[in-house]
């Protein structure tokens, strides 16, 4: 396989489906709750933590803890390297498509 292959260009934090849905969601507001990711992925809060941390961890997203009124939230939002990452991965699968659409 050659270096160019466009699978070579696929992150491995990216990549997983969930945090990649994750990534997607985030990209399109300033940031999202936590119970909005949970149901519109279908994990289980356990599942979608153990997602975010990663994501946090590899500096895509920031994660806000607060109060909405007296209900306690945790809200995501993208990073400017989380946009990047999405970008890059985005590109990787289009030209994997294009590829085989060819």
């Amino acid at each position: 396989m050659s270096d160019d292959h466009p699978t070579n260009g696929l992150d491995d934090v990216v990549h997983q489906k969930h945090r990649l849905g994750i990534l997607t969601i985030a990209a399109e507001s300033k940031r999202v709750e936590f119970g909005y990711l949970r149901e519109a992925l279908d994990l289980t809060a356990g599942n979608l933590s153990r997602h975010l941390t990663v994501l946090v961890d590899a500096g895509l997203l920031t994660m806000e803890k607060g109060y909405d009124g007296k209900r306690p939230r945790t809200w995501v939002g993208i990073t400017r390297s989380g946009r990047a990452a999405l970008h890059k991965e985005i590109s990787a699968l289009r030209a994997l498509v294009a590829r085989h659409d060819s």
